[in-house]
């Protein structure tokens, strides 16, 4: 009899064990109001905006599919059990972001972006930079409303502008500018206090992708709130700092390799103390660096 309770008491603790190492491996999403009807959903990959009204759901980006459940969940704590989204916008076609489009399309979300995002989508994809391939989406995940340069959504009170900036992080970005509430999402033109990751692969190009982040700034003014592609909430300083390491950097390795550096001297001699946390993200400052000679 002892051995029997021995082993029921062995098999619940390590049922128990099971449970609560499934439970702290789950994927979570972490919510935080913003102003109006607008909220930031942070998960594993890029950052979510979600804007919640009379008129229903809209979302900004969707993070990896993986964490589809916990978006609902989250969702649902916004705006009651069985949330819907009735729009997804991408802001370009990567996995981080576009990763749950097949959950929402499935559900009747319109899904919008550039119509490079679904030429990408829809077709198989090699980044080697992350050794990675994605094949083709299924249509659920496909985006249904393109568009070229721009569009517009009028959306729970606000104006919201949809505006593509060519061949930057990839060759689809688009910016998201709401005008009621003085906020921008951008996307993966700004990942904050971090070196970015430039798809060149995608069409991405570092020197586009300065004059893409010079362009949104003009549009800033002191009170903008920024939500980055990667990172925490910001402001317009936050952004001009981040233009002035693309511009600083990128001029000092170009200034280098016309000196005749080969790329391996230029990234063994580095960017300088001053810009040595940039590189604690997934891009470090060599990669930083073969994203800059590549795009000359």
């Amino acid at each position: 009899m002892r051995n029997l309770t021995n082993l029921f008491l062995a098999g619940s603790l390590l049922a128990f064990f099971a449970a609560a190492t499934a439970a702290e491996q789950a994927p979570t999403v972490t919510t935080t109001a913003l102003q109006g009807p607008l909220h930031l959903l942070q998960g594993k990959g890029g950052n979510v905006l979600a804007s919640q009204g009379p008129d229903g759901l809209l979302i900004i980006d969707d993070d990896y599919a993986e964490l589809v459940v916990a978006y609902q969940q989250a969702l649902d704590q916004l705006a009651g059990a069985g949330a819907s989204v009735r729009f997804v916008v991408n802001t370009h076609w990567h996995f981080d972001h576009a990763g749950g489009n097949a959950y929402w399309g499935e559900r009747g979300a319109v899904i919008m972006a550039h119509e490079n995002v679904r030429t990408r989508m829809s077709t198989r994809q090699e980044l080697k930079a992350l050794g990675r391939v994605s094949e083709p989406s299924p249509p659920a995940a496909l985006p249904v409303v393109t568009y070229g340069d721009s569009a517009a959504l009028h959306f729970n009170g606000d104006d919201i502008e949809l505006q593509h900036y060519p061949h930057g992080h990839t060759d689809g970005d688009t910016v998201v500018f709401f005008s009621g509430e003085n906020l921008v999402h951008t996307g993966d033109l700004f990942f904050k206090d971090r070196f970015p990751f430039v798809d060149i692969e995608s069409g991405g190009n570092v020197f586009s992708y300065i004059a893409n982040v010079e362009a949104v700034l003009s549009r800033m003014d002191d009170d903008t709130v920024v939500i980055p592609g990667h990172g925490s909430v910001a402001s317009k300083a936050d952004f001009a700092r981040y233009l002035d390491m693309l511009q600083t950097t990128s001029a000092l390795v170009v200034a280098r390799l016309e000196q005749g550096m080969s790329l391996a001297e230029v990234t063994a001699a580095g960017l300088g103390p001053e810009w040595a946390s940039w590189g604690g993200g997934f891009i470090d400052e060599a990669r930083w660096i073969s994203f800059i000679a590549a795009s000359r």
